[in-house]
């Protein structure tokens, strides 16, 4: 693979094969660790690395540098962290935002995630995490919580 890309990189029409960068790159976590060992990283420019990101995470991306030898952020456009990696560690998170600006999804290097769902006036409704937990929440018109149930005690409220 490092022979491709390799390749990829000293093409004339390296914009090209951006997008297939980007594919190959999806969901391989730690990502700047593995872009590092194939060689990607220092070849790209920023704005080719930014191109590469949003591909990687379906949004547009602005990718900011903390202490480049310890760690790296990726923010989207609405400033909001969907990407951390620590090199020393090796520890990584990545967080998904739903159109309200709410997290829906985190899920760490150690195999550990949380999911959220919410409803269109931006109040969950479920809650799931990695060790099988689960929440579900329901509101009446004025926003009150007029249902809860969780997998450990059931339901705990019912007002329905």
């Amino acid at each position: 693979m490092k022979r491709f890309i390799r390749k990829i990189l000293k093409e004339d029409q390296r914009e090209r094969y951006l997008d297939k960068i980007a594919d190959f790159m999806k969901n391989d976590y730690p990502l700047f660790k593995n872009m590092e060992l194939y060689g990607l990283y220092d070849q790209l420019s920023e704005d080719e690395l930014k191109y590469v990101l949003s591909g990687i995470f379906n949004q547009n991306v602005g990718h900011r540098r903390y202490h480049d030898e310890y760690f790296k952020y990726v923010y989207n456009n609405n400033g909001k962290e969907i990407y951390f990696e620590d090199f020393i560690s090796g520890d990584w998170v990545l967080k998904q935002y739903n159109s309200l600006g709410k997290k829906i999804y985190e899920e760490h290097s150690d195999g550990k995630w949380v999911k959220v769902e919410y409803d269109e006036h931006g109040r969950r409704i479920y809650f799931e995490r990695f060790d099988g937990f689960w929440e579900k929440y329901e509101y009446n018109e004025d926003g009150n919580t007029i249902y809860f149930e969780d997998s450990i005690n059931g339901v705990m409220l019912d007002n329905r």
